[in-house]
């Protein structure tokens, strides 16, 4: 299928990441000139270096990618703290929680902010954030609200560009790893590889797409859970 993305200009925040990366690779396979969006980024190979933890890093970022490329179709934001980083012992912190929030959550929404005006006024864009399964957990507060914080999110800023041609969706996994299980554990979520969550957010990134404001899970859904 052509999904219609040659020579469409996507930016990958977090596109050195093990996700990241993936979703970089396919949007090229694609056709997509692909900006790669990093703290690292030196800009020796066309990436750009963006912290999405200050706005400062994401205004000047996104002015150079458009000064670059003159507009920024696609917006994939694989960008966030590791959930390894977050002490289990400090769940219910309110500091964490707080620092979760700004790291994945409010990072997501800096970039967003930057990025939909000219997507808006060019009458096109997608814009994709990877989050995950905790959002569908309890027993972690630090884990939960960082998650359901991104989706909260995503959803309002779909409904605010509403029949403007721009889409924003989230996509949830499970474990990532290159060697998916096919076992999934009741009360738990499937396994997908980087790979396969870049085509799902390849599909999502097309014009052909006219899915909007959903958080898409991918592999399977948390076992036993019925949600209406």
């Amino acid at each position: 299928m052509d999904l219609e993305l040659k020579n469409r200009v996507a930016l990958v925040v977090g596109g050195k990441g093990y996700i990241g990366a993936a979703v970089a690779d396919r949007l090229r396979a694609e056709g997509a000139t692909v900006v790669v969006a990093s703290r690292s980024a030196d800009d020796s190979d066309g990436s750009v270096s963006i912290d999405t933890a200050s706005q400062e890093s994401v205004d000047a970022g996104i002015a150079t990618v458009l000064e670059r490329h003159g507009r920024i179709d696609v917006l994939v934001v694989t960008a966030a703290p590791s959930a390894s980083t977050l002490d289990p012992a400090r769940k219910s912190d309110p500091e964490q929680v707080l620092d979760a929030i700004d790291g994945k959550a409010l990072g997501f929404l800096r970039i967003a902010n930057a990025v939909l005006p000219a997507q808006r006024e060019a009458g096109f864009g997608r814009v994709v954030v990877v989050s995950g399964q905790n959002a569908y957990f309890s027993g972690n507060i630090t884990a939960s609200l960082r998650n359901t914080a991104v989706s909260v999110i995503a959803k309002n800023l779909a409904d605010d560009v509403a029949g403007t041609g721009v889409t924003v969706n989230v996509v949830n996994p499970g474990m990532v790893t290159d060697t998916p299980s096919a076992e999934v554990r009741p009360g738990g979520p499937g396994d997908s590889t980087p790979q396969q969550i870049a085509d799902l957010i390849a599909f999502l990134s097309s014009p052909l797409n006219a899915v909007s404001g959903e958080s898409v899970s991918i592999a399977h859904r948390q076992l036993g859970s019925v949600v209406v």
